[in-house]
C-alpha cells in the first residue's frame, strides 16, 4: 500500500495539462469516486493493524496534494494570458459608435413640433385599411381613379381592404368617434402603385393635419401655412396659394413656397418660377363631415398635408427618393448634425 501511495505522490507532483479539458482529466483519475485515490481508500480496511496510522497519514497527504496541485493548475488556466495584455482594464470602454436619425424622422419631428405649438395633437391609425375610411368617407366618387387597382393596393381576396394612399383615413377614424373640437396632425407611411424612380416610390411618408371647430375659416387656414413655413423654412420664406381640385375639401388649393435655394429668383431647382410646390390644402367639405357624424350647419374645418420626402428635398437638397430606403450609412451620417 505504501508503495502505490508513494508511487502516486510522484506522479500526482509531476502533474502538467495543456488545458482545461485535460485538467479535467486527471482530476477525474486522481479525485473522482472511481479515482486512483478513492481506491486505495476502499482497500484501506485491508491493511494490517499496526500500519493503519502510517498509511492513513499517507493517503491523507497524498489527497491533500492531489487537491492541491489540482488546484494550482485551475487557478493557472484561469489567470493565464488571453492575448489581451494590451488592453488596460481600468480604462473606460473603447467608444461604440452611434447612430443617427433619418433624415425624414428629423423632418417629421419638425413637422410636428411646429404643429404642436400651435395646439394639435397626434393621431394615428392602421396602415391596412378599408375602403370606407380611405375613400367613401372622404367623398370619393365610386369612379374616381384613386381607387382603380393601377393607383392604389388592394387586397385580392378582399377588395374592400386596401393599404393607405393617405393619412387622410385616420382623420375620418377620430371624426367619426370625436366632436369638435378637433385639432389633429397624421403621421404616418402611406401607399401607392408608382412605379420606383428618383422623383417616386411606392411607399413615402405623410404628415396631414386637422382643424375642425365652430367659425373656421380659409383665412385661420392661411395663417397657419404662412407661420408653417417661415418655421421650417425660414423667416424670409414666402407662400403662394393656387386653386387646385381635392375629393375631401371645398374650396381647395395648393401651396408653393418662395424658392429656399434662389430666394425666389429663379434656378434650376424651381424651374426658373421662384416658387416651389409643398403641400395641398382646403375647407374640409362638408359633405366630409356629414359621412363622419358632423353637423356641418355648425361646424366648419380645414385639412393640409404634405409629403415628408418632399419637405425633406426641400430643406436638404436630396436629388434621389430612394436614397431614403436604401439605408446607406454614408448618406445617413451626413445628417448626424441636423439634430
Amino acid at each position: 500500500m505504501i508503495d502505490k501511495i508513494n508511487q502516486l505522490l510522484q506522479e500526482v507532483e509531476a502533474l502538467k495539462a495543456a488545458n482545461a479539458e485535460e485538467l479535467e482529466a486527471l482530476r477525474i483519475k486522481f479525485l473522482s469516486k472511481k479515482g486512483a485515490i478513492n481506491d486505495l481508500m476502499a482497500d484501506f480496511r485491508n491493511v494490517a493493524a499496526e500500519q493503519k496510522k502510517e498509511v492513513g497519514m499517507r493517503l491523507n497527504e497524498l489527497k491533500n496534494k492531489a487537491q492541491e496541485k489540482i488546484a494550482a493548475l485551475k487557478e493557472q488556466f484561469e489567470s493565464q494570458d488571453t492575448g489581451c495584455d494590451d488592453i488596460d482594464l481600468t480604462r473606460s470602454a473603447y467608444p461604440v459608435e452611434l447612430g443617427t436619425r433619418h433624415p425624414l424622422t428629423i423632418v417629421k419631428n419638425e413637422i410636428i413640433d411646429i404643429f404642436a405649438r400651435l395646439g394639435f395633437s397626434i393621431a394615428e391609425g392602421p396602415e391596412i385599411e378599408d375602403d370606407w375610411h380611405v375613400f367613401s368617407a372622404l367623398n370619393f366618387a365610386e369612379d374616381h381613379p384613386a381607387r382603380d387597382m393601377q393607383d392604389t393596393f388592394f387586397i385580392e381576396a378582399h377588395p374592400d381592404i386596401v393599404l393607405r394612399t393617405h393619412t387622410s383615413s385616420v382623420q375620418t377614424r377620430v371624426m367619426e368617434v370625436s366632436q369638435p373640437p378637433i385639432r389633429i396632425i397624421c403621421p404616418g407611411r402611406v401607399y401607392r402603385n408608382e412605379a420606383i424612380s428618383y422623383r417616386a416610390h411606392c411607399f413615402f411618408h405623410q404628415v396631414e393635419a386637422l382643424y375642425v371647430d365652430k367659425d373656421v375659416s380659409f383665412t385661420d387656414l392661411k395663417q397657419v401655412l404662412l407661420l408653417f413655413a417661415k418655421e421650417m423654412f425660414g423667416e424670409d420664406t414666402k407662400i403662394r396659394l393656387r386653386p387646385s381640385y381635392f375629393p375631401f375639401t371645398e374650396p381647395s388649393a395648393e401651396m408653393d413656397i418662395s424658392c429656399n435655394i434662389c430666394g425666389g429668383k429663379g434656378c434650376p431647382f424651381c424651374k426658373h418660377t421662384g416658387w416651389v410646390e409643398i403641400l395641398g390644402c382646403g375647407m374640409v367639405d362638408p359633405n366630409v363631415l356629414e359621412s363622419n357624424g358632423i353637423d356641418s350647419k355648425v361646424y366648419s374645418g380645414y385639412a393640409l398635408g404634405m409629403g415628408i420626402e418632399r419637405i425633406t428635398n426641400l430643406k436638404y437638397q436630396v436629388k434621389d427618393l430612394r436614397m431614403f430606403s436604401e439605408n446607406d450609412t454614408r448618406f445617413l451620417k451626413e445628417f448626424e448634425a441636423a439634430y
